[in-house]
């Protein structure tokens, strides 16, 4: 397994990230159980999860994923191995200020994330999303105190736009409080301008980490889909009806030429590609088995050539360069 830095931090992290939206609604707790066993046994120590997960399953609601995380380490005793990584910003229930970046929403539910995922601190947290309503420079004050009470170690953003991310960076550097060390954006061979067009310049310039969600265009880079034919899944349609466009089956048809030729899947393709990008650290890949999670983490043994990354990127034009 191979460990970077997350951005300018000395927090270090595998190279792969586990997603752990699932847990609790798609696979059962021993699932959950099988799969972070699986991923601490092949090098892995990045979870990433949020606080909101499940809440769109009526009968688990938010936080069974931390729930189930917190389960795992107690029973493992292994939180020293684990770089622990949630997020706030949802929608906790119904009341008014049980969501958003507030400092009365943040420390309230800081301490809700701790408690379910029984432990003292929280390595990576990340801010699920922006919050036009309250103020930045309160969110940051928050925690800044909090990073101070040694609750939590690194501060992140997830889903912000360039002028969110950079006003966030000036806003800690002229209080002088720690600042956001990460990002976490919607990144893959398909879907690249939202983080490429500004974003991409802002985290070099700044030392900013990126752990991209959703590397594999949920499901679409997989070879599971082709102009003629869709799996029959409940999202098959959505992540259809999101590329299904000349360019992004263009980009298909050339990770599934490199995948052949390579003898591997498509996946491992679409990952070892962002593992070259700039700035990125560890893509979040989600499993909903341990033969997946196997699968996955191919893409660390297979090394991209130069003639291959130009095939990719001349497909989806690098607007860096």
């Amino acid at each position: 397994m191979e460990y970077r830095n997350l951005g300018a931090s000395g927090l270090k992290l595998s190279a792969l990230g586990l997603g752990t939206m699932q847990w609790g609604w798609r696979l059962s707790k021993a699932e959950s159980f099988a799969v972070m066993d699986a991923f601490l046994d092949r090098g892995g120590n990045f979870l990433d999860t949020a606080n909101i997960y499940s809440q769109w399953v009526p009968a688990l609601g938010p936080g069974s994923s931390e729930t189930i995380i917190g389960e795992w380490l107690r029973a493992r005793r292994n939180r020293e191995r684990v770089a622990l990584a949630t997020k706030v910003r949802g929608s906790m229930s119904e009341r008014p200020n049980d969501q958003g970046l507030s400092r009365r929403h943040i420390v309230d539910a800081v301490h809700g994330s701790l408690s379910r995922l029984q432990t003292d601190y929280i390595d990576l947290y990340q801010m699920h999303w922006f919050d036009a309503h309250t103020p930045i420079e309160e969110t940051l004050e928050t925690l800044d105190s909090l990073i101070r009470q040694g609750k939590v170690r690194y501060i992140g953003c997830s889903n912000y736009p360039a002028w969110r991310l950079m006003q966030a960076l000036w806003a800690s550097d002229k209080h002088n409080w720690h600042r956001f060390v990460s990002l976490q954006p919607h990144y893959n061979l398909v879907h690249r301008e939202e983080y490429e067009r500004e974003l991409a310049d802002a985290c070099r310039a700044y030392g900013l980490g990126v752990v991209p969600y959703s590397p594999m265009a949920g499901g679409f880079l997989t070879g599971k889909y082709s102009r003629q034919a869709r799996p029959d899944t409940p999202r098959a349609d959505s992540v259809t009806a999101k590329h299904d466009h000349d360019a992004a089956w263009r980009v298909l048809d050339i990770v599934l030429q490199i995948a052949q030729a390579r003898g591997t899947w498509p996946g491992a393709v679409a990952l070892s590609w962002l593992l070259t990008r700039p700035n990125v650290v560890a893509p979040i890949v989600g499993a909903n088995s341990v033969a997946q999670l196997d699968a996955q983490m191919e893409a660390l043994s297979l090394a991209l050539d130069a003639n291959e990354l130009a095939r990719l990127n001349g497909e989806t034009p690098d607007i860096e360069r």
